[in-house]
């Protein structure tokens, strides 16, 4: 069902720390990308989209979905799932669409247990490139920077990888904040 592409690394178990599935649902194609924090390197573990034909019906694209992040959920068992807060849709027929991918997103995540983090947009594309109003492709320049990936990297995995690469940032960002704070608490108090 998913098609992959990327290198799958065969790191020493003992030093992951995190491993996350990016998604960014689409009826016609849901990116996903998954993305380890090792030894404090962000690591490249494979991506791909999981597309569906125009011809087949809501119901049968959206079960494809739901299969294939099932699927893949399986295969690298993250412990968690981040993916865009809110999106923007041309018309409400298109949201309806895209609320229901979205929602089979959230569902294959609920079901196999893991943890879900979601982020707004402009908050993804601020933590990958800098810069909250960036465009598609200067997400899909930045995260294959980040990630060492020598090949092009498609828009929708490039997007869900920004995603896993969002969470990952914030949570080494919040753990350096924690550990310092007691030594600054101290301090204040002295």
């Amino acid at each position: 069902m998913p098609s992959r592409s990327g290198q799958r690394l065969d790191a020493d178990l003992s030093q992951r720390c995190e491993r996350i599935l990016g998604i960014d649902p689409g009826t016609v194609a849901t990116g996903w990308g998954v993305v380890e924090m090792a030894g404090g390197s962000l690591v490249h573990l494979d991506h791909g989209t999981i597309g569906s034909s125009a011809g087949l019906g809501q119901g049968a694209r959206l079960k494809r979905i739901y299969r294939g992040l099932q699927e893949i959920l399986a295969r690298y068992e993250p412990q968690g799932v981040s993916l865009e807060k809110v999106f923007f849709a041309r018309n409400a027929s298109s949201a309806l669409k895209l609320g229901q991918a979205r929602g089979v997103a959230l569902l294959a995540a609920a079901e196999s247990g893991v943890a879900l983090y979601e982020y707004a947009t402009a908050e993804i594309k601020l933590a990958v490139v800098g810069y909250g109003q960036a465009s598609k492709e200067q997400v899909q320049k930045m995260v294959a920077s980040i990630l060492r990936v020598p090949e092009p990297i498609p828009p929708d995995a490039a997007d869900a990888l920004a995603a896993a690469i969002c969470y990952l940032h914030q949570r080494a960002f919040h753990a350096r904040i924690k550990e310092s704070a007691p030594e600054n608490f101290q301090a204040a108090r002295r």
